[in-house]
C-alpha cells in the first residue's frame, strides 16, 4: 500500500511524514521527495511467530510518499509523482503561531481538493478531444469510454471529486486513468499540541474520512524510546501513536484486510481487498500458485490460537478446505495447495 502525503504549503506535511515514519531529517535535507516504508504493527503476526517459531517473520508494509516541495517542481509534475499512490493523506493546517495567519481549515481543504479536480479536468478534456479527432478521421472509437469520460467531466465541472463516484471510475472503459480526485482520501487536520478536537469545517467531516493529529507532538513522540513514548502517550491522552492510528484508518478507507501464511520456516502477513477470492489471494503470493490452485486449507487466527497448535486445530475441526471462490476473511491463516 502506497500513501501519498499532500497538502498546501506550510500545512506540516514533512512533520506528519516524520511522525508516521520516524524518518527525521534536518531542515536542509527536506527539499527532495521522501519515501518511508514501515511495517504494519499486528499482534496476530507476533502470536503466530511465537507459535511456529519460524526463522523469518514478515509483516505487511505501508509506503508513505512525500513529493518534493512545490518550489522545486512545476505543479503538474508534482501531481505526476503521486498518481500511482493507492490513496492520499491530505494534511490540513489547523494551527497558528509566529509567522502564521489564523488557520482556515475549511478553505484550505477545498482549495487543494479543487486543484485535484482541475488536474483531472485537464486529463479528461485532452482525452475527449483526441477521441473526437479520431472520430472525425473515420476511426473506430470506444463509445463506452467516451460516455464515461463525459460523465466524469460533468461531475468535475460541478466541482465534485470523482472519489464520490467509485462505480464510474472503476469502469473497465476507464482502466488506465489514474484520476487524482478519484483516489480515496484521509483528511488529517494538523492541530496544536493541546487541541485534540476536529475543527468546525461544516459538512466536510460528514462527507470525508477525517481525523485529528497533533503533528508536532507526534513528531516528538516518533523520536522517543518505547518507555518514554508510553509515558508521553498517557500524559497527552493519546490512545496510540499516529503511525498505528493512521494505518488502521487507511486499511478501513481502502477496504483492506490481512491473511497469514506459514511455510518453509516463514510466517508472513499479506494485504488484500475485502471479498478477495481464495484463488486471487493465492495470486498475490505467486502467479504459479493461482494458475495451479487446487484448494486452500483455512483456519481463523482466533481458532488457531485457542487450539494452541495447528495439529490441535485440525483435530477440533477448525481447519477446513475451501475452493477457488471462497472469500478470504480478515485473520485467516491459509495453506494453499497447488500444482504447476
Amino acid at each position: 500500500m502506497k500513501l501519498g502525503i499532500i497538502g498546501l504549503s506550510r500545512s506540516g506535511k514533512s512533520t506528519i511524514f516524520e511522525a508516521l515514519t520516524q524518518n527525521i531529517l534536518p531542515e536542509d535535507h527536506k527539499k527532495e521527495h521522501r519515501i518511508g516504508t514501515i511495517r504494519v504493527p499486528d499482534q496476530r503476526v507476533d502470536m503466530l511467530s511465537q507459535m511456529f517459531k519460524p526463522k523469518k517473520t514478515f509483516y505487511a508494509q505501508v509506503e508513505y510518499f512525500l513529493p518534493a516541495r512545490l518550489v522545486q517542481v512545476k505543479e503538474q509534475h508534482m501531481w505526476s509523482q503521486v498518481r500511482d499512490c493507492d490513496a492520499f493523506i491530505h494534511v490540513v493546517r489547523n494551527f497558528g503561531g509566529y509567522g502564521f495567519e489564523d488557520p482556515t481549515p475549511f478553505n484550505d481543504f477545498h482549495a487543494l481538493d479543487q486543484e485535484l479536480i482541475l488536474a483531472d479536468i485537464a486529463v479528461v478534456e485532452k482525452r475527449i478531444e483526441r477521441i473526437e479527432l479520431e472520430k472525425q478521421r473515420g476511426k473506430t472509437i470506444d463509445q463506452k469510454e467516451l460516455t464515461c469520460l463525459e460523465q466524469c467531466l460533468t461531475h468535475l465541472e460541478n466541482a465534485t471529486p470523482l472519489r464520490k463516484y467509485s462505480d464510474l471510475v472503476s469502469a473497465h472503459a476507464l482502466k488506465g486513468f489514474a484520476f487524482l480526485s478519484s483516489k480515496s482520501m484521509l483528511v488529517l487536520f494538523n492541530n496544536e499540541d493541546e487541541d485534540d478536537r476536529l475543527p468546525d469545517v461544516g459538512a466536510v467531516t460528514e462527507k470525508e474520512n477525517c481525523m485529528v493529529i497533533r503533528g508536532k507532538l507526534e513528531q516528538e513522540l516518533a523520536q522517543m524510546s518505547n518507555e518514554e513514548a508510553e509515558e508521553f502517550l498517557g500524559e497527552f491522552n493519546i490512545s496510540a501513536s499516529a503511525m498505528d492510528r493512521v494505518i488502521k484508518r487507511s486499511y478501513e478507507l481502502l477496504g483492506l484486510i490481512s491473511f497469514f501464511t506459514f511455510v518453509e520456516n516463514e510466517v508472513k502477513a499479506w494485504t488484500i481487498k475485502k471479498d478477495t477470492s481464495a484463488v486471487d489471494a493465492a495470486g498475490v503470493i505467486h502467479s504459479d500458485m493461482k494458475k495451479g490452485f487446487i484448494r486452500a486449507e483455512v483456519v481463523s487466527h482466533d481458532n488457531l490460537m485457542s487450539a494452541c497448535s495447528y495439529h490441535e486445530a485440525r483435530q477440533k475441526g477448525h481447519v477446513r478446505l475451501e475452493g477457488k471462490t471462497y472469500a478470504v476473511q480478515d485473520g485467516d491463516v491459509i495453506t494453499f495447495r497447488f500444482n504447476v
